[in-house]
């Protein structure tokens, strides 16, 4: 920029700026491109993506999430799709290849919508509209779900219910065995109907971070089981410590049962070995005292949240208390929810009805490593699912297989609706907001329309997935929603369209498809309002090593010294 022949620079040296109708293409083309990467893992029959780190370390997933979590994205428009990939993730735990492959279709409809010199602004309000009204139809669609954790009768009801959305959840999954998947729905039902909370408001309330997954190798996926309470990572501390111990008593202690050290250096003189002998007795007499408390209000486990001294290991193990050091505070508090008890941060304040129950807790072998199990509590709000697997690869995917088909459940408990899968929903809405779209005036009804082309990609990569001819797929699936069968789908594991996706127990929750449609529209439409680009001229490798050295120069790191 110059102004009567004189420079003005604004930007440093070596930053460049894209603008207007170049910088929205750029930003487009980057959002298309990593949806693109994920359109192929889509659905049941979705292709999976081998990721290699720069450690060289090989992850091999269809998982939405953990492939944007994986791959180094560059592009800062693609970054923001990364990050509304991680927002779904957050939220409804599932939904996150939907998400991104559904905003890289508003993105590429947007594009043909600007091509006809159609304002962003217009875009964008059409499409904020047409994603209200669809969340709004998605709620007149969607049907109630019986969920009733109160009774005996109504939990039966309820597993069934929980039953196909859990085998939705896990039919795209690496785990492809029947019996394991029939294994790991009954394993996740047990958990998410075990730790779930009556909400207020209506519905139940499950906390994933109740719900602890511990992953140890050896043995097969059949072997995975739950535990109602906790399992700890650790061992007895001490080999005296009884290893078993029934009804047992359990103090959780976020305090160390040892001398601890002053803040502030010290120094202590010392002129005779009576000295040295009175402060060892004194330690002695000290750590006695802490293990005298916690006998006296009748523990019989002890899980310490910090470190354990071997004079007080050995007092312990003298009175048979089982003892557990430098446990996670998250595994202290799934401990607290699970055993009934009490975090005490002080020994003396510890009461007996700080106290946590278990049936058992027993120190057990499990591969090659020792574990810490706590389990048989009287109404456990914390629980465990213990999975194993021949490698570290296959324990990695079926712990995220785990982790789907719980927030799967977790949000038909928060929210008691469904929606038959395979397409069917989004075919329905497309169908309904074209028509939606008639009562619109202006160029934004060209937006609600393009919003409804996109909403029918989910459909065509599933059947493009299938095998089956996407143009053919979708004109049968557009006649038959017409027709007023708002349930017909895709039947992808067979290649076929089906009038009632409910018959082949293919649902999802409502919360996920919601999050969906918010997500994407609000990822593309933050995408479309970007007309500048601006970028900073990345840091040579000499200037970098230079700035290191006048740092160190500064701090006295490396200077020569004087004689």
């Amino acid at each position: 920029m110059s102004t009567y022949g004189i420079p003005v620079l604004v930007l440093k040296e070596g930053a460049t700026r894209t603008q207007g109708r170049e910088a929205l293409r750029s930003n487009i083309m980057a959002a298309k491109a990593l949806a693109e990467v994920l359109t192929t893992s889509l659905g049941p029959k979705g292709l999976d993506k081998m990721l290699v780190d720069s450690f060289g370390d090989i992850t091999v997933t269809n998982d939405g999430a953990t492939i944007v979590k994986e791959m180094e994205v560059q592009h800062p428009a693609a970054k923001l799709l990364v990050e509304t990939a991680k927002a779904v993730d957050a939220e409804v735990g599932d939904g996150t290849t939907s998400a991104v492959v559904l905003a890289g279709t508003l993105l590429s409809r947007a594009e043909a919508l600007l091509d006809q010199n159609i304002h962003p602004t217009i875009v964008i309000e059409g499409f904020k509209k047409a994603s209200e009204k669809a969340i709004e139809m998605l709620n007149e669609i969607a049907d109630e779900a019986e969920v009733n954790l109160d009774s005996p009768e109504g939990i039966e009801k309820t597993k069934s219910v929980l039953r196909e959305l859990a085998y939705a959840a896990l039919a795209s999954k690496y785990i492809s065995s029947p019996d394991v998947v029939d294994h790991f729905i009954n394993v996740v039902i047990d958990a998410v109907t075990t730790v779930a909370e009556r909400r207020p408001e209506g519905g139940y309330l499950v906390r994933s971070d109740n719900i602890k997954i511990e992953k140890k190798k050896g043995a097969s996926l059949a072997e995975t089981r739950l535990i109602k309470g906790i399992v700890l990572d650790k061992e007895v501390v001490h080999p005296g410590m009884p290893k078993r111990v029934e009804n047992a008593k359990i103090a959780l202690l976020d305090a160390p049962l040892e001398i601890e050290k002053p803040d502030i250096t010290a120094k202590i003189n010392i002129t005779s070995p009576d000295q040295i002998k009175k402060f060892l007795d004194e330690e002695t007499r000290l750590l006695k005292e802490m293990v005298d408390r916690i006998i006296s209000v009748g523990a019989s486990v002890v899980v310490c949240q910090k470190g354990i001294d071997d004079v007080a290991q050995h007092f312990l193990a003298k009175k048979n208390i089982l003892a557990v050091r430098r446990v996670k505070r998250s595994d202290m508090e799934k401990l607290e929810r699970a055993t009934g008890g009490r975090i005490v941060t002080s020994v003396r304040d510890l009461t007996e009805s700080d106290l946590g129950y278990a049936a058992l807790v027993e120190e057990r072998r499990v591969g090659n490593d020792k574990m810490v199990f706590v389990e048989g509590c009287r109404n456990p709000k914390a629980v465990t699912i213990l999975v194993r697997g021949a490698n570290d690869m296959l324990l990695d995917d079926a712990e995220r297989s785990l982790n789907d088909a719980t927030n799967a459940l977790r949000n038909v408990l928060r929210e008691p609706k469904v929606l038959p899968g395979g397409g069917a929903p989004e075919i329905e809405l497309a169908i309904r907001l074209r028509k939606w779209a008639e009562t619109i005036s202006g160029k934004e009804q060209l937006a609600v329309l393009a919003f409804a082309d996109a909403l029918e990609e989910i459909a065509v990569v599933l059947a493009k997935s299938a095998g089956m001819d996407p143009l053919e797929t979708l004109m049968e699936l557009r006649k038959l929603h017409a027709d007023g069968n708002k349930y017909a789908g895709i039947n992808v594991v067979e290649g076929r369209i089906i009038n009632d996706m409910r018959k082949l127990k293919v649902l999802d929750p409502l919360a996920v498809k919601k999050q969906i449609i918010r997500a994407a529209t609000e990822a593309a439409t933050a995408i479309l309002k970007v007309d500048d680009l601006i970028a900073a001229s990345p840091l040579k490798k000499e200037g970098l090593e230079k700035k290191g050295k006048e740092e160190e120069e500064e701090r006295g790191i490396g200077r020569p010294e004087l004689d």
